[in-house]
């Protein structure tokens, strides 16, 4: 079990009363009536999925309701940080160079 702080509530409680979102800071396209069916695609169903270090978004489901950031590492489940929406990551993920290292597949 995980356990969470909501940076709105600022309270650290239980992973169940979290919903994961999908992968944080992923920009919509500007003109999205100009990408090619491909294009749209890639930015609806791909996403990076590291191993190690990852941005992700959440949702605080039985609590305020409200979206944030989290760095988790994907490996070790360990949670390094949790911020608001619009606030930037102080921990940045490793380039792929480093995950590889790590024994990324």
């Amino acid at each position: 079990m995980l356990l969470i702080y909501c940076p709105y509530c600022e309270e650290t409680r239980d992973e169940d009363e979290f919903s994961y979102q999908g992968e944080a800071h992923i920009t919509r396209p500007l003109e999205p009536e100009n990408l090619s069916d491909t294009e749209w695609g890639d930015y609806l169903f791909f996403r990076t999925n590291p191993r190690g270090l990852h941005h992700e978004m959440w949702q605080h489901t039985v609590g305020c309701r409200k979206y944030f950031n989290m760095t988790r590492h994907t490996v070790s489940y360990e949670i390094l940080e949790t911020y608001r929406i619009g606030e930037q990551a102080t921990v940045a993920p490793a380039s792929a160079d480093s995950a590889t290292a790590e024994g990324a597949c």
